[in-house]
């Protein structure tokens, strides 16, 4: 067994660790809107549910190294404080990426990945038309990691969208291998689509748990 101490690895060592081994890690396609009206579009793995009820999810945005250090999706959700979460499936992978390059303020990431926009119903923020998956968001908190550039917003979900097909209505549920989501790796160009799926039944006797 090798061992490693965070605090004796130089940057960014810890971080390709951590995220080599948190994978694979569900990637939230999220997008934003200035106050001015300005949409934006960015893909984070820092990401996931946190509550069932009321539906709660969390996705957190780091500081960039230069400035401006604040990321346009985190000055939005301060500014207006609604989100839009997509899930990024194996169709959309290649515009996900697009829209992850840096840019400046003012430019539309709807556009440069030739996405088409619609309007929400709950929330002010656009959402992708041909995403499988779309939850409106109403943020409930902003909480800056303590010692790190991080900085986690978590939202309540205000509305799901759900492509025809997708919805198992017999169960409640979204059937997962035909909604086809991708997933974010350690590697830098490195993911991962679902693979096989297998059931555990959950033991009667909790004490044997």
């Amino acid at each position: 067994m090798i061992s490693f101490v965070p605090t004796e690895m130089e940057d960014p060592a810890p971080y390709h660790l951590l995220t080599s081994i948190v994978a694979p890690r569900p990637i939230a396609w999220v997008s934003t809107i200035s106050a001015d009206g300005i949409p934006n579009l960015a893909p984070y793995s820092f990401f996931n549910a946190v509550a069932g009820f009321p539906p709660t999810i969390m996705f957190s945005v780091a500081y960039r190294r230069q400035e401006p250090k604040e990321k346009d999706t985190l000055r939005n959700v301060k500014e207006v404080d609604e989100f839009v979460c997509h899930v990024v499936d194996e169709a959309l992978a290649n515009a996900m990426v697009r829209t992850a390059v840096e840019v400046p303020y003012e430019v539309n990431e709807f556009e440069t990945a030739h996405l088409q926009a619609v309007p929400s119903i709950n929330v002010r923020p656009f959402r992708i038309a041909d995403a499988p998956i779309a939850m409106e968001c109403k943020v409930t908190q902003i909480v800056p990691v303590a010692g790190a550039p991080n900085v986690m917003v978590l939202g309540q979900v205000l509305r799901f969208h759900v492509r025809e097909g997708l919805y198992r209505a017999d169960l409640g549920l979204v059937d997962t291998q035909l909604m086809k989501p991708i997933a974010r790796l350690g590697g830098p160009m490195e993911y991962a689509k679902i693979g096989e799926l297998f059931s555990l039944e959950v033991p009667k006797d909790r004490q044997n748990y």
